[in-house]
């Protein structure tokens, strides 16, 4: 019998196509002031961005949200799409990951044909809800019966990834340094996700001022590759 997980595993890919490779999160803004511009001042830069933004939003929300379907409460969810939204002050991330959210929904309905995911993205389309990635992740995690620390770690590993990617792009970097990188970031990532299952309801949206102001700067820088 196949590993359910290995089906979750899917939406990990970075060519899984949620339009990931168009969104840095400020991280083009730290390239272009000349912060981050090698291997290991990507690497510093994805730290800060895993322990001090992921952890505390996408991933707390997660986890948050896969509890609430365990006890069918599906209203819990649906706060929690709004709380991830309203708590990104930034305007270019905040619709890049409603775009995300909507493509992850609309391919994972067609994949796997769960309820929740036809009522969430009803919800959108009525504008009752938002849409983010990290819930539509955590949905079909639920669905397929992945077990909660394990969906969380493999939302975090797909975020990760993909911003490697387009580091690899953006700097660049070589792709053999990309997966130098992710490798390196095994440990890291079982360290986010142990933080995360710690976290009280209370710690969600505790992000890094830094992070959150190059997200508003990205508006304004001279050239850009991404949109966010």
């Amino acid at each position: 019998m196949i590993d359910r997980s290995l089906s979750l595993f899917q939406l990990c890919d970075s060519n899984f196509p949620t339009g990931s490779f168009s969104h840095s999160f400020g991280l083009e803004t730290y390239i272009q002031e000349g912060i981050v511009h090698d291997k290991e001042s990507f690497s510093r830069w994805l730290k800060v961005y895993l322990h001090e933004q992921l952890v505390y939003s996408d991933g707390l929300a997660s986890r948050l949200a896969y509890e609430a379907l365990v006890e069918d409460d599906l209203d819990k969810v649906w706060e929690l799409d709004r709380l991830l939204t309203v708590q990104n002050l930034a305007r270019e991330s905040r619709d890049g990951t409603q775009r995300m959210g909507d493509r992850m929904l609309n391919i994972t309905e067609e994949l796997y044909k769960i309820p929740v995911t036809s009522q969430y993205r009803r919800r959108i389309k009525e504008k009752q809800s938002f849409g983010h990635s990290a819930l539509a992740f955590t949905i079909v995690g639920y669905h397929l019966h992945v077990d909660k620390e394990t969906t969380i770690l493999y939302y975090l590993y797909s975020t990760i990834t993909a911003l490697v990617q387009n580091a690899v792009r953006a700097i660049p970097l070589g792709q053999t340094t990309g997966q130098q990188i992710i490798h390196e970031f095994q440990k890291e990532l079982v360290v986010a996700t142990d933080k995360v299952m710690q976290l009280k309801k209370i710690n969600f949206g505790i992000v890094s001022p830094g992070l959150e102001l190059s997200q508003m700067k990205h508006e304004r820088v001279n050239i850009r590759i991404f949109m966010s």
